[in-house]
């Protein structure tokens, strides 16, 4: 294309030159190959032009298909990180059901456990002769026997208070009774009853089942009142809550330091059939 516009060209203004000139024109090798080498030159720039635009297509088009790729990728990726959580999420939820399932079963082994004790002891004392004291032993179905130092007036809210926790307890309303209680040891801390108190308070937490409630209940009265008449009931009361949490061991040293300690209490000889069944038990 270029060579025919560049003779064309030639061809027009040919006549317009003189003879000589138009002649040397045609006639002239080297600048015919000048114009070959211009088109050739032209050519290969064209040529060059268009491989460049190729090649930016397919590069284009390369680019496009690692960024699909790319995505896909990512996409599969997180998909599976997905389903790997899933997966996580499965097996600590089949964990936790198991643990659960578990946990449940110790805790029926546990009651089935303290059941047993408590049915075993029962027989291995059946026959015995009850004394006052033993009421405190046979759980919510009886209650405490509360003994003062002293007749407090009955006109004082005091007196009306403990009878009231008193009253309560007989009746077995043990929940109200710990409530009677607890305000009575909440309103006179210093109280010459405060012993019968925390006894009456631990015998209704025995009663209602909160048994590590009650064994420091009457631990404190055992502490803190060393002279109190109350203390082989609530040494009595202590071993029957060790003996509910399946606390054997702690029971037996218990009943034998209340034994040892008041050889001449009423509850006593309770203690020695309590102690004596346990002893038995493999």
């Amino acid at each position: 294309m270029m060579k025919k516009l560049i003779l064309t060209s030639l061809l027009l203004i040919a006549p317009l030159l003189p003879a000589t000139a138009s002649a040397a024109l045609f006639d002239d090798t080297e600048a015919r190959k000048k114009i070959v080498e211009v088109e050739a030159v032209v050519n290969s720039h064209q040529q060059t032009l268009i491989d460049i635009k190729k090649t930016q297509k397919e590069v284009e088009q390369r680019l496009l298909a690692i960024e699909a790729i790319t995505k896909g990728q990512v996409l599969a990726e997180m998909l599976n990180q997905i389903e790997t959580l899933k997966q996580e999420v499965a097996r600590l939820k089949g964990e936790l059901e198991m643990a659960s399932h578990n946990v449940d079963a110790t805790q029926q082994r546990q009651k089935d456990l303290y059941t047993d004790t408590d049915s075993r002891l029962r027989v291995l004392e059946a026959g015995s002769t009850a004394t006052p004291g033993a009421a405190a032993a046979d759980g919510a179905a009886n209650t405490p026997v509360l003994a003062s130092t002293a007749a407090p007036s009955k006109n004082t809210q005091e007196y009306q208070l403990l009878e009231l926790a008193n009253g309560l307890s007989k009746e077995s309303k043990h929940k109200a009774a710990f409530s009677a209680y607890d305000k009575f040891l909440k309103d006179y801390p210093n109280s010459v009853f405060a012993a019968e108190a925390k006894y009456g308070l631990g015998y209704s937490q025995f009663a209602l089942k909160n048994y590590n409630s009650a064994i420091i209940t009457q631990q404190k009265l055992i502490d803190q009142h060393p002279d109190s008449n109350k203390l082989p009931d609530a040494m009595f009361n202590l071993a029957n809550s060790q003996i509910q949490l399946g606390l054997l061991p702690a029971a037996k040293k218990t009943l034998r330091d209340l034994i040892a300690k008041f050889p001449q209490s009423e509850i006593t000889p309770t203690a020695q059939k309590r102690l004596k069944a346990l002893e038995s038990i493999k």
